[in-house]
């Protein structure tokens, strides 16, 4: 028995959530007394996961999945969770992880917890807490199967290094053509900008800011606080921004440390995608706007008064302080 994670990778690199499922997984493995194994797929400085507890690295190099494909990579980590008798399986919750665990529970006949928010409250029964209701509540859930696969929620357990001497294991995954029914012709990605799917603090403006050439602002507060740029719904299905920077339920969900919204009333929808950050500042003319009861901190005003004055504060602190 021991526990795998699987350590997700973009281009070659590791994505933050990695480090964040190995720290989780090293305490999982602790608690049911097993070690800990991470696999990776097409990943380079692999050793680098032994700084955060990873005692075994499993590595699978294939020119097949050099582009996500969630059926593929699905099949790779169940028969890696089958060669090293793994019966717990973390993966992160990003968009890649929802899209991949369900198919992984499934082929190893595990039940799958997703949204986790911490670390299992008893072992016997597998007892995890989770994220419910639009994350406006939390539920314990059972896991009785054998095997369980567990959906670890963003940026809800953090990253903590525990150095370790890990062995590195190359492993040769069978890739049928079944693995691969869906395949992608091409990819558009943003370069040169902090991803909102990477980003620690995103910054997002709504209809407030009246149009797209006032966007210069929303761009320049995220470059002081070298944050990702997010939009509300309307702003993207008036074409203002691309649909790839709308965040919400119907969006991209994001689990920030910071979250600021400019000119963004807090539709429901909107709130329930932004309810995982862990600090939400809004800034917003009308006093009754929805988001105000949701936010940690609000501004009453103009944001076209708001901004730049917080820009100018902002770069002088920096100045003072680099």
């Amino acid at each position: 028995m021991s526990v795998l994670v699987y350590a997700s990778s973009s281009e070659g690199k590791f994505k933050k959530s990695a480090f964040e499922v190995v720290s989780y997984g090293k305490k999982v493995a602790e608690k049911l007394g097993t070690n800990l194994i991470a696999l990776t797929i097409n990943a380079d400085d692999v050793a680098e996961l032994q700084n955060y507890g990873a005692e075994t690295v499993v590595t699978v190099s294939n020119t097949q999945l050099s582009v996500f494909n969630a059926k593929g990579y699905a099949s790779v980590i169940k028969q890696v969770a089958e060669a090293k008798s793994a019966n717990v399986v973390v993966v992160d919750s990003s968009i890649d992880g929802l899209y991949l665990t369900p198919l992984l529970s499934v082929a190893l006949n595990a039940g799958y917890a997703s949204n986790v928010v911490a670390l299992p409250s008893a072992t016997d029964p597998f007892t995890v807490k989770r994220k419910a209701f639009s994350n406006k509540g939390f539920n314990n859930t059972v896991i009785s199967t054998e095997n369980k696969v567990i959906g670890l929620a963003k940026n809800s357990y953090g990253i903590f290094e525990n150095p370790v001497t890990a062995s590195i294991e190359n492993f040769e995954a069978s890739i049928l053509d079944s693995d691969l029914g869906v395949k992608s012709t091409s990819i558009d990605k943003a370069v040169g900008k902090v991803t909102i799917a990477d980003a620690d603090v995103v910054v997002s403006g709504g209809r407030g800011l009246k149009g797209p050439e006032n966007w210069g602002m929303i761009e320049e507060l995220a470059d002081v606080l070298g944050a990702a740029t997010a939009c509300s719904k309307p702003v993207s299905d008036l074409g203002w921004r691309p649909h790839g920077e709308h965040v919400g339920q119907t969006g991209k969900p994001v689990a920030t440390n910071l979250y600021i919204a400019v000119g963004i009333s807090g539709a429901i929808q909107h709130l329930a995608g932004i309810n995982a950050s862990k600090v939400k500042v809004v800034i917003n003319t009308d006093p009754e706007a929805p988001f105000f009861k949701a936010a940690d901190y609000g501004i009453v005003g103009d944001a076209f008064e708001v901004v730049p004055q917080l820009i100018s504060k902002l770069k002088d602190f920096k100045a003072q302080n680099s």
